[in-house]
């Protein structure tokens, strides 16, 4: 199995990215509970502010552009937390304007991570609450340890979440499922999370960097341009937007055009493993 890549700094120290050399892009989230950088050797609530989600649009778009990243994995930094949210120490300091633009800001970053086209895994090596919970509802798949929490206690805050920070929320379990978290203000543990379809695996909590990156090594087997059509056909269908075009049915069997459906087809035939170029 490849490792883990070395991981750099984005620009402003609140996020880490690395690229595997099958490429598997890593983002990292790392910081204090107000928001700030890890001092060394520390683990923290990887809360976010406005800074941190500038690091993860960057990452995200980075990643994007890299041709030979196929998969991309959000984690968190330590084993206590994927994230808390957003940091609660900043959004106390700051003006009703700034909080406003925050939300929004934070709202696109994360719709631009849903939208990708390229795949994306949440490796929860530890609680996601608040904003953490809408991180990982925008990613494809999540897995989680044992340990991991869910929840959104933002009703003993007074706050509201927005119908766009909803809508990833309510797509994955539903509009009972949301209402019970949002409504209780409790945290769901890693079964009860995975029993409404949160989480698509719960494993030990040393296993899941190894279970993220086995996944991610599955899906970059397939076909590139595949797994971003079945990407974007779910991601219609559950999204709504009326009847499907003739166009949208017809790109279905654009497939049939590829090198890599003709690559695929030889390969079966021969009796080996495809080599597929996302052509």
């Amino acid at each position: 199995m490849t490792s883990w890549p070395e991981l750099e700094p984005m620009d402003n120290n609140l996020v880490n990215y690395g690229v595997t050399d099958n490429g598997i892009a890593i983002i990292e989230l790392a910081s204090d509970s107000a928001g700030g950088p890890l001092e060394p050797d520390k683990i923290g609530p990887n809360t976010y502010t406005h800074e941190m989600m500038r690091d993860i649009d960057s990452a995200v778009v980075r990643a994007r552009f890299d041709d030979d990243v196929h998969v991309i994995i959000i984690t968190g930094h330590g084993e206590k937390f994927f994230s808390a949210g957003a940091s609660i120490q900043m959004l106390d300091k700051v003006t009703p304007g700034f909080k406003y633009n925050f939300c929004l800001h934070a709202n696109e970053t994360l719709s631009r991570l849903e939208q990708t086209p390229k795949l994306v895994i949440a490796a929860m090596n530890g609680h996601a609450v608040g904003g953490g919970l809408e991180i990982a509802a925008c990613c494809d798949l999540r897995i989680c340890s044992e340990s991991s929490r869910f929840g959104a206690p933002i009703n003993r805050l007074g706050l509201t979440m927005s119908y766009t920070e909803l809508g990833p929320i309510v797509e994955v379990v539903g509009a009972s499922g949301t209402l019970e978290v949002l409504l209780e203000g409790g945290l769901l543990d890693a079964e009860r999370a995975y029993q409404k379809g949160f989480v698509n695996w719960v494993v030990p909590g040393d296993d899941v960097e190894d279970e993220a990156r086995a996944t991610a090594q599955r899906i970059a087997a397939g076909a590139p341009l595949v797994n971003r059509w079945h990407k974007k056909f779910v991601r219609r269908l559950v999204g709504g937007g009326g009847p499907l075009t003739e166009d949208e049915r017809q790109e279905a069997y654009e497939a049939f055009q590829t090198d890599d459906y003709r690559e695929g087809v030889q390969a079966f035939l021969e009796g080996r493993d495809p080599r597929f170029e996302g052509k």
